[in-house]
């Protein structure tokens, strides 16, 4: 385990833990943990292997019957990649319970950056669990909720933070549990901080652009899909959109220039801000660096810093959503490193802790000041073991030389796809490769798009994405879609193997032939 110098303490603290006795030294756990642990271990007895009874509930364990239960009780609002029952993970690899063992390239979503129960896992099993465990009492919560008091693992992580920021003008940290709780969290913080400014400006187009989450305020603000906010009207009021600098928002063709796709944008924003929501109302304007929900598309530098300009011009506060981009997914800590834009408040999530339940919301301290004493909180909000895994993450990071891979495995992604994008018999149904690090985009052309737009193409097959994405499935790869249009996404663990990556790139490659071979 390393051991590396705390600037809070004065002696030197083991890798993710949360006091400073040796491992070796902990008392007993809890009664609470000991009996936590029996529940484990007898669910995990009962449903190991295919076929056992059904229980007193009518609940089988056998794969076929799991799935049937699942169907019936778990909400239909949830949808699903495939009907099956996950049973483990490990390193880029999900296994099922039928047996079915699939090379991973969604990474729960851009979640599990550094893989299925990476070492870090048995960091925290190992560790940080028992020494938590040694506090408890009968109430977990009590012992380490962040709104009674300071805990260790909380202040670790921000000290962990601070380096990597993209701005040395972002220290002030508040940890919430989901990617949506810190789009709800910054929509109040903008709005608090300016004086109670009415509107906010979510940098979209109608039904295309950024995805910022699933509640209430962050559904307002999101505008890839209609599916998310559709049935739930009225939404919340006061905000408005302008187009990203994606050509398909634009209705220009594909090879149309950077300089002119920006131009169009930031103009359009400024239309905005004349014509719908006055600067002098505008609390901020808040935008992804890369769109992921739609269509991982990345934003130029120069547009990020058009639109810093503009808000420094009238006084608005930027917010940068990083939930899917940051962390090491596009090549550095954070997208907007690339731009050098200096974010008023910036959120993170997803590679966050690898799995564990947690999001964070960093500003400036002179904003933040401002916040009234109970404004901001949550039950579970920046729960000591989730903060832990987010430690050791950090800590990984920079041990495991993690964005030296993500940089030497985005070379070879990008020449797999190129390569297959100039492949005569593919050629015409690929629009497009884009993306930086390992978020890569694929978008294909389709038969189904309205009149007028760029990538209409009577001539290739309809459903490209949706039906590559299904057959890399029955090849054993894990793949997703993303967006209205024909786009799947390239997310797979950020320390992937070459080999690993190699086999994916070869069912990719395989399943789109085959897909528009068979028309």
């Amino acid at each position: 385990m390393t051991m590396y110098k705390s600037r809070l303490s004065d002696s030197p603290v083991t890798n993710t833990t949360c006091c400073s006795q040796d491992v070796r030294s902990h008392s007993p756990p809890s009664r609470v943990t000991q009996h936590y642990t029996q529940l484990v271990g007898m669910f995990m007895e009962r449903t190991r292997g295919t076929r056992f009874q059904q229980d007193a509930r009518g609940m089988a364990t056998s794969s076929d019957s799991l799935v049937a239960f699942g169907q019936r009780h778990v909400t239909a609002g949830i949808g699903r990649l495939t009907e099956g029952v996950m049973s483990k993970g490990e390193g880029s690899y999900l296994t099922f319970e039928d047996g079915r063992r699939i090379l991973d390239f969604s990474a729960g979503i851009g979640v599990t950056n550094l893989g299925h129960k990476p070492t870090i896992y048995y960091h925290i099993e190992d560790t940080v669990i028992p020494r938590l465990a040694k506090l408890l009492p009968i109430n977990a919560q009590a012992s380490f909720m962040a709104n009674i008091a300071f805990h260790l693992p909380y202040l670790r992580l921000i000290e962990k933070l601070l380096p990597v920021m993209p701005h040395p003008s972002l220290d002030s940290f508040y940890f919430w549990n989901s990617g949506s709780e810190a789009i709800e969290a910054t929509l109040k913080m903008a709005r608090y901080a300016l004086g109670g400014k009415y509107t906010s400006v979510s940098f979209t187009y109608v039904t295309l652009g950024s995805y910022h989450g699933r509640t209430y305020g962050a559904m307002a603000v999101t505008k890839s899909k209609t599916v998310y906010s559709e049935g739930f009207f009225p939404l919340m009021p006061g905000v408005f959109s302008a187009p990203f600098p994606y050509w398909h928002q634009l209705g220009l063709p594909a090879n149309t220039s950077e300089e002119e796709l920006v131009r169009l944008s930031l103009y359009q924003l400024e239309l905005v801000l004349k014509q719908q929501s006055a600067p002098r109302d505008t609390a901020a304007i808040l935008l992804e660096p890369v769109l992921g929900e739609g269509g991982y598309v990345f934003a130029p530098p120069i547009f990020l810093q058009g639109v810093q300009r503009i808000c420094d011009e009238h006084g608005i506060l930027l917010i940068i959503d990083e939930v899917q981009s940051g962390f090491g997914r596009t090549g550095k800590f954070f997208n907007v490193e690339y731009s050098g834009i200096r974010p008023d408040i910036m959120t993170m999530a997803k590679g966050l802790a690898n799995g564990f339940p947690l999001s964070a919301v960093v500003s400036r301290k002179e904003l933040t000041d401002q916040l009234k004493p109970g404004s901001m909180g949550g039950t579970y909000a920046g729960n000591a073991v989730s903060c832990a895994a987010a430690v050791a993450v950090a800590e990984a990071f920079e041990e495991e030389k993690i964005l030296d891979n993500v940089n030497a495995r985005s070379q070879e992604l990008l020449a797999s796809l190129n390569d297959l994008r100039n492949d005569s018999t593919v050629r015409s149904a690929i629009v497009d490769v884009r993306g930086t690090g390992l978020m890569i985009g694929v978008e294909f052309a389709s038969p189904s798009y309205p009149r007028g737009d760029p990538a209409l193409n009577p001539s290739v097959p309809k459903g490209l994405a949706t039906r590559v994405a299904r057959r890399c499935m029955e090849k054993g790869l894990l793949i997703l879609t993303t967006s209205v249009y024909e786009v799947i996404r390239f997310i797979p663990p950020l320390n992937i193997s070459q080999t690993d990556l190699g086999k994916g790139c070869e069912i990719f490659a395989s399943a789109v032939r085959e897909v528009v071979r068979e028309g």
